[in-house]
């Protein structure tokens, strides 16, 4: 007995479905005018078949700055971490020298917080 429970996977991952949509649309003209999928009477291949080319021209360009973006953050952090080691030591020393007033650091550029911190909760 066969088994009449299956199920036909439309995948998530944009790249993926770009490559279906690719191999229906070439079927899709390789069959003509035999096709069934000329019975669509809404998003008809004549009119997504074309726009399919433009979509992964703009998908690889997308994957290519993404590739460049994770790049230029890898440099950044590299770059970020001594100058976030400059902002901490500057504070830390400010706050020495502003004791009294330590709302003058507010002039150097730092948000300071005075309001009282919510007590911890203990279990």
């Amino acid at each position: 007995m066969a088994n009449n429970k299956f199920r036909v996977i439309i995948p998530e991952n944009p790249a993926d479905r770009i490559a279906l949509a690719e191999k229906i649309n070439a079927k899709h003209i390789e069959v003509g005018t035999q096709s069934p999928l000329n019975s669509l009477e809404t998003n008809k291949w004549e009119e997504n078949g074309p726009k399919i080319a433009t979509c992964r021209q703009l998908h690889n360009e997308a994957e290519t700055k993404k590739q460049q973006a994770e790049v230029a953050y890898r440099q950044r952090d590299v770059l970020l971490d001594p100058i976030t080691n400059s902002i901490k030591a500057s504070r830390d020393l400010l706050i020495g020298v502003y004791r009294e007033n330590p709302k003058k650091l507010i002039d150097w550029g730092f948000n300071v917080d005075d309001t009282p911190r919510k007590p911890k909760k203990t279990e």
